[in-house]
């Protein structure tokens, strides 16, 4: 794990998952990737589609979870991090955080759907009840 806790110009990060896994029924969201790289993979709402169209294009039971970064942050130091993605994307840097994901910290819920072509267009705004899907 090398990078920082500097956070974009945003106060949410947002991750992705299934329909059929929202609401989650435990207190935190425990995806594959915990175990697989030891974090949860998040985004900052201006990236979100890099890591749609990579790993989910043409899905259409996604929901995008707009998570509160200060209760991330209020995790403790080395909780929350900025750092390369993984897979790497040059000249861009990922939040992750390297715990469950707190379902408190999740602030809104919303279908995030591809168009025809199947591919994830970026957010129209950084807010929550705003954004476009």
């Amino acid at each position: 794990m090398s990078g920082s806790t500097q956070i974009a110009d945003s106060s949410w990060a947002v991750h992705l998952v299934s329909a059929a896994d929202w609401p989650s029924t435990s207190m935190t969201i425990e995806p594959p990737s915990l175990g697989e790289v030891e974090f949860v993979h998040l985004s900052w709402p201006e990236q979100i589609h890099i890591p749609a169209n990579a790993f989910y294009a043409g899905r259409r039971d996604l929901l995008l979870l707009w998570v509160d970064v200060a209760v991330l942050l209020a995790l403790g130091e080395g909780v929350f991090v900025v750092e390369d993605g993984v897979p790497p994307v040059p000249g861009q840097q990922f939040p992750h955080l390297y715990a469950p994901l707190p379902v408190a910290a999740v602030r809104h819920a919303a279908p995030y759907v591809p168009g025809p072509d199947g591919r994830f267009a970026a957010l129209a705004s950084n807010q929550p009840d705003s954004a476009g899907s």
